[in-house]
C-alpha cells in the first residue's frame, strides 16, 4: 500500500524512470495503458488533489490529503518547476515535429514562402529539463504507430541515462552529443539533459504496424501490463475464488457476470496458445459501464462485452475461421455458435454461424460454454 492514491504500478514506473530515465509501456489492448498514462501526468507533475488510480466507486478521481512530503519515487525530488510533455505517434510524424527541422513560413498574401526551424515536442521538454529547476516527462502514447528509429533521430545515442548530461546540466565524459539545428538553421552539438523522462506507450500486438526496432527498445525499461481478474472481480463484486461451475441457467446477475469473466479468462488462455500472449484482450474491454444489478440489464451488458470478445478474436484470428471456431467453443454442448462446411465455386469453405452479435439470451449459454469445454 502507499500514501498517495497512485497504483503501484504507477509508483513502480516512476522508480524506472528516476533509474533508467526512459520506460516503454507493453501489453494487450484494454489492459489500462491510457489509464496508467493519465496517472503518471499526474504523479510527476506532483497534483497532491489528483489520484487517478482504480476506484470503481468514484464518480470523479478522489483528493489526496494525505502527506504532502516528496515522495522517494519521484524522480528529480529536488526539481519543482515541473512539466508534462504528451504526444502520440502516427505515421505521418517526422524528425521535425520531435526534435527540429525546416518548415514552411507562410508570411501573407503575396510574400515569397519562408522557412522557420521547427520546435519538436521532444526538444521542448528537453529545453524545460535544461532549465535550472526543471524536470520534464514526454508521453508519446502510440509509439510504434510512428516511424519512431527515424523521429527521434540521431538522439537516440542520447537517450540512455548515461549519456545525458549531468545533474548539474555540465557534459560528463560519457555524455553523447548529436546535432541539430539551432534557431538560425546551422547545425550545432546537442545532449539531452539528466531530468528529462520519457514514457512510450504501445499494443505490442499490433498487426497494423511494423515491430518497434530492438536497437531503440533497449533504451527503454520495459513494463509490461497484463489481462487483471481481479480488476474484474472487484468491478463486479464477485468473489476472487470464483470457479468453473456455472449453473444451467443464469438466476442471478452474479452469475451472468461470473460467466463473462470467466469466459473472457478461457478465451485470453486460448487467444495465448494460438497466437500468443500479447493477443490476449485486456480486463478494460469488460468496463465499459457500471455493472447493473437486474439480471436482465446484466445480460444485456455482457452482451456488448462478448460483441468487444468476438470482434477482437476475428481480428487475431482473421481469416482462419477454424482458430476462431476453437477459441468460442463452436459446436461445444449448449453453444450457439456452428461451424459448417459448404462449397462455393467447386471449392470447400467454412461458414461460422451466427456471424453477427448475440442476443441477451444467447449471451449465458454461449459463455458457459467456452467456460466447460476443454
Amino acid at each position: 500500500m502507499n500514501d498517495h492514491k497512485y497504483s503501484n504500478d504507477c509508483i513502480r514506473i516512476l522508480e524506472l524512470l528516476g533509474e533508467r530515465n526512459n520506460v516503454l509501456i507493453g501489453g494487450p489492448p484494454a489492459t489500462g495503458k491510457s489509464r496508467l498514462l493519465a496517472e503518471l501526468k499526474h504523479a510527476f507533475r506532483g497534483d497532491s488533489e489528483t489520484g487517478s488510480s482504480y476506484q470503481p466507486e468514484a464518480d470523479i478521481p478522489l483528493p489526496n490529503k494525505g502527506n504532502t512530503a516528496v515522495p522517494a519515487w519521484l524522480p528529480s525530488q529536488d526539481c519543482t518547476d515541473r512539466r508534462v510533455f504528451i504526444t502520440a505517434f502516427d505515421q505521418s510524424t517526422h524528425q521535425r515535429d520531435v526534435l527540429r527541422g525546416l518548415v514552411p513560413k507562410v508570411l501573407g498574401d503575396g510574400a515569397p514562402l519562408g522557412f522557420s526551424v521547427s520546435k519538436g515536442i521532444l526538444y521542448r521538454a528537453a529545453e524545460h529539463a535544461r532549465k535550472p529547476d526543471g524536470a520534464a516527462l514526454l508521453i508519446v502514447d502510440e509509439i510504434n504507430r510512428g516511424p519512431a528509429v527515424a523521429a527521434f533521430g540521431a538522439s537516440i545515442v542520447s537517450l540512455e541515462s548515461d549519456k545525458r548530461l549531468g545533474a548539474d546540466g555540465k557534459p560528463t565524459p560519457a555524455t553523447q552529443t548529436f546535432e541539430l539545428l539551432d534557431d538560425s538553421g546551422q547545425m550545432v552539438d546537442y545532449a539531452l539533459p539528466r531530468h528529462l523522462y520519457i514514457v512510450g506507450a504501445m499494443n505490442q500486438a499490433d498487426a497494423s504496424v511494423a515491430p518497434l526496432d530492438v536497437a531503440f527498445q533497449r533504451r527503454f525499461a520495459p513494463f509490461w501490463l497484463t489481462p487483471d481478474e481481479s480488476v474484474l472481480h472487484k468491478h463486479f463484486g464477485l468473489d476472487s475464488n470464483t470457479t468453473g461451475q456455472l449453473p444451467s441457467q443464469a438466476a442471478s446477475s452474479k452469475d451472468v457476470y461470473a460467466a463473462l469473466v470467466l469466459g473472457w479468462q478461457k478465451v485470453n488462455e486460448r487467444l495465448a496458445l494460438g497466437r500468443g500472449a500479447a493477443f490476449q484482450l485486456g480486463h478494460g474491454a469488460l468496463m465499459h459501464a457500471a455493472a447493473p444489478a437486474e439480471p436482465n440489464k446484466a445480460l444485456r451488458y455482457a452482451a456488448d462485452c462478448w460483441s468487444l470478445m468476438r470482434a477482437h478474436v476475428d481480428e487475431v484470428f482473421f481469416g482462419d475461421l477454424r482458430g476462431v471456431a476453437e477459441t468460442i467453443s463452436a459446436d461445444a454442448p449448449g453453444s450457439p455458435f456452428t461451424l459448417t462446411s459448404a462449397t462455393f465455386a467447386e471449392q470447400p469453405v467454412l461458414q461460422l454461424s451466427p456471424s453477427g452479435e448475440l442476443k441477451p439470451d444467447q449471451v449465458y449459454p454461449a459463455l458457459k460454454a467456452i467456460v466447460e469445454s476443454p
